[in-house]
């Protein structure tokens, strides 16, 4: 969370302060790491000094012991002691103890106190030297030295122990025990019958160090690190805070000046830059991308005042095309209606010819074709009406309540004729208990007509047609009818809806005037149409060579009659809109054509 944050803020900031924010973190970090890199080194170094200068007070003091135990001139004597107690002096007056510690078990170490630990600690260091002796079998790794400074302490301690030499030997065996070189090994009993060997621990040098004089060196050292860090971290920030803002953001902020320029319409605005850099290298492909874009809007307002005209003069054309094909659906619906007239004539008087009885078999045949192609003729102007009607938005629609299962089963009964003269099983599939429907009835009979008649007429004989009828979970009414005929090819399957159009079944070449299978073409348009006039639509599912399943979908009940329009209506409308040049946005025209702001109608139209 507190990552995003950090992320959100950086980033919404200028580039500048980015730049110093992140630089800054960076030199910190860095600085940081090579600070305490050289504090730890430096530290180390010195804490390292003090075992040497430790070692080597023991060996003033040795040297100290030595003089005085061995010099034996009494003229020189004066001088020693001088000599002596300037050296304890110093020591003194630098708050530097130096003395020997021995082991508090031997009898034959000094009596006086002098020289015994201090403390248990001292005693287990003198142990630890002891068990260093030679022949004692050991395995402890004993250390050349052992000192303590803990972080709270005021003093450092020095711990060195001192082993007996081959020429330590002849003077310390020689002198009694009690005098200041006479040292030796207690025996079992406890006396003295032990001469000194090589390795024996004859003492232990102590040294104590003050601590605070070097606390005080390293907070001194420190501090001056310290102001050293600032110093340089200021100024590795001021510097890098010029760099930035005259090499970097200069440049950017001129060149955001010059396309806030542009974007308020100052398009002659260009970038100067000579910085000799990648800025100025910028500058020039900025301004190269602005020549080329004038340039391309020049060619693109050209281009829509051309592409104005086309579309005026496609407007018109439009407008033409729908004036004829109003006045041909006008001469379709009047030369249809005046033709229905004669022709429900001639059927009316087919039908009297067919009731004569004295007409031979010959006669009667003719009668009956007269009356089947009148039929036909007369269910081809029915259809060219309906379209016609639904073209120009007249269609109504009459609203009932009636049951499906009754009404699919008429139109499947009308249909089944039809379907043994071909030898084709017709097979209905309603659900049962379907609610009654609030739709127009005589549509739904039209539609279910039409989809029965084009699969009886492109199913061959033997095949089958199956009537499926269910309420699908959204309360929609699907049918469909299944066949298994020639089928439609998938490039034909949108195209079969559009008016006086079949599929591939049509004879080679594709010409309308040589189809395979009658019929006018107009059965599936009109299912569509009617079916968007019902709040539904119809869908096919086919293969070639197959056979085919339209799927018709209807609202079970529409509460309001909707109003179908043409689609050349909607299209002219569309083109006939006075809205397509948005005057408001063009701004007042004046007396040359053109707005306030410099543009021509034509060259915004798009």
């Amino acid at each position: 969370m507190a990552n995003r944050r950090i992320s959100r803020a950086v980033g919404s900031t200028s580039l500048e302060i980015k730049c110093l924010f992140l630089f800054g973190i960076f030199l910190l970090v860095v600085m940081a790491f090579s600070l305490g890199l050289y504090w730890q080194v430096t530290e180390k170094a010195v804490k390292e000094q003090r075992p040497v200068m430790a070692d080597g007070l023991v060996d003033q003091l040795m040297l100290k012991v030595h003089w005085e135990g061995l010099e034996t001139a009494d003229d020189f004597l004066p001088i020693v002691e001088g000599l002596m107690e300037d050296f304890a002096k110093k020591l003194v007056d630098k708050d530097i103890e130096a003395t020997f510690l021995y082991n508090p078990d031997s009898p034959q170490y000094p009596v006086s106190g002098r020289g015994r630990p201090a403390n248990q600690f001292e005693a287990e260091v003198i142990a630890r030297f002891m068990r260093s002796r030679a022949g004692n079998g050991a395995e402890e790794e004993v250390p050349s030295f052992v000192e303590v400074s803990s972080p709270g302490s005021d003093r450092y301690y020095y711990y060195e122990p001192i082993y007996a030499k081959q020429s330590c030997k002849p003077c310390h065996n020689e002198l009694p025990p009690g005098s200041a070189l006479g040292i030796a090994l207690p025996g079992p009993t406890g006396a003295s019958s032990n001469p000194l060997a090589a390795g024996d621990l004859m003492a232990v040098a102590k040294i104590s160090l003050p601590n605070e004089n070097l606390r005080d060196a390293f907070n001194r050292a420190w501090s001056w690190l310290l102001a050293a860090a600032i110093v340089t971290a200021f100024m590795a920030m001021v510097a890098f805070y010029i760099v930035i803002r005259y090499v970097v953001v200069r440049p950017v902020q001129h060149l955001r000046d010059v396309s806030d320029s542009i974007a308020h319409g100052d398009i002659n605005m260009r970038a100067d830059i000579h910085t000799g850099d990648e800025f100025e290298a910028l500058a020039v492909a900025f301004n190269r991308m602005l020549r080329h874009l004038v340039d391309a809007h020049d060619e693109l307002r050209n281009a829509n005042v051309n592409l104005d005209v086309k579309v005026d003069e496609l407007a018109k054309l439009n407008m033409q095309l729908y004036e004829t094909n109003r006045i041909k659906s006008d001469f379709m619906a009047t030369m249809s209606h005046e033709l229905r007239t004669p022709l429900n004539s001639i059927l009316g008087f087919s039908d009297v010819l067919g009731s004569i009885d004295a007409l031979d078999a010959k006669q009667k045949r003719y009668v009956q074709n007269i009356q089947k192609s009148g039929r036909l003729l007369l269910e081809m102007i029915n259809n060219v009406l309906d379209l016609a009607k639904i073209e120009s938005g007249k269609m109504e629609l009459r609203l009932t309540d009636f049951d499906v299962r009754r009404v699919i089963g008429a139109q499947c009964d009308m249909a089944r004729p039809l379907s043994e003269k071909k030898n084709i099983d017709l097979i209905e599939e309603i659900q049962p208990d379907l609610p009654p429907m609030h739709q127009d009835q005589g549509r739904v009979q039209q539609i279910l007509n039409n989809l029965l008649s084009n699969a009886i007429k492109f199913t061959p004989e033997g095949g089958r047609i199956k009537v499926v009828a269910r309420r699908d979970d959204q309360g929609r009414l699907i049918v469909q009818v299944i066949d298994t005929g020639v089928g439609i090819a998938e490039e034909d399957q949108q195209a079969i809806f559009e008016k006086f159009r079949q599929g591939t079944t049509s004879m080679p070449g594709g010409d309308a005037m040589t189809r395979e299978y009658g019929g006018s073409g107009l059965g599936l348009s009109i299912c569509r149409e009617l079916c968007n006039l019902l709040g539904g639509d119809v869908t096919v599912q086919s293969e070639l060579g197959t056979g085919s399943t339209f799927t018709v979908r209807l609202p079970w009940q529409i509460e309001q009659k909707p109003i179908l329009d043409s689609p050349l209506t909607a299209d002219f409308d569309e083109f006939s809109k006075s809205s397509r040049l948005d005057r408001a946005r063009l701004g007042p025209v004046n007396s040359n054509g053109q707005t306030t702001n410099g543009r021509t109608p034509a060259a915004d139209a798009r």
